[in-house]
């Protein structure tokens, strides 16, 4: 009886200190959403007490079967953001319809940096959602939505917006090819969640 206590209390310690490694303040944690939900999810986070919730979203062309169409979609898919209080909204947060679970790595829940959201928040105005430019840059990742490389990831070379054409580098076999596009053809590629937003 006297062992089993000790390990009770040793197991309860252990749960305390790893409470008490999270801020005392509210801070924000990274939920992933359960499949194309990021909205809802963030709708019904939005209707609870003291929470703050982020959700940025693109307006931009999408490549579809009946060519580019204008879509609103998540930055980060099935990723948002919510400033909390970890150690008495922690279930609150986690249950809420629309969430799959908390971003965490074993049994540690990473915090996102203020100055991180702030950066973002300050690209997207006072709204969540932003209109992504009708042209690419040189550098950006898109997807060709022309009939012959339909699909096809590609690395814009150089935009030439007089004449409505970009060049762009794909993957041609494991051989580089440059190709000339109608800038209507490109359309940017999905960004995945960067790993550098989460604090260590």
């Amino acid at each position: 009886m006297y062992h089993s206590n000790r390990s009770s209390e040793k197991l309860e310690s252990k749960e305390l200190g790893k409470m008490n490694c999270y801020p005392t303040e509210r801070a924000w944690f990274c939920l992933r959403s359960q499949p194309k939900h990021e909205h809802i999810a963030a709708a019904n986070l939005r209707r609870l007490s003291d929470l703050e919730v982020f959700c940025p979203r693109l307006r931009s062309h999408k490549l579809t079967r009946r060519g580019p169409v204008w879509m609103t979609e998540s930055l980060f898919p099935n990723y948002l953001f919510v400033r909390f209080d970890f150690h008495t909204q922690l279930d609150l947060v986690k249950y809420t319809s629309g969430v799959s679970h908390m971003i965490h790595f074993a049994d540690r829940y990473p915090t996102v940096s203020d100055a991180v959201i702030d950066e973002l928040r300050q690209a997207f105005g006072n709204e969540d959602v932003q209109v992504a430019p009708e042209a690419p840059s040189e550098g950006d990742r898109v997807i060709i939505a022309d009939r012959a490389f339909f699909g096809m990831e590609a690395i814009v070379l150089r935009v030439m917006p007089a004449r409505e054409r970009v060049q762009v580098l794909i993957d041609m076999l494991g051989r580089a090819t440059t190709v000339e596009l109608r800038l209507g053809f490109v359309v940017p590629a999905m960004q995945p969640l960067p790993a550098s937003l989460l604090n260590a």
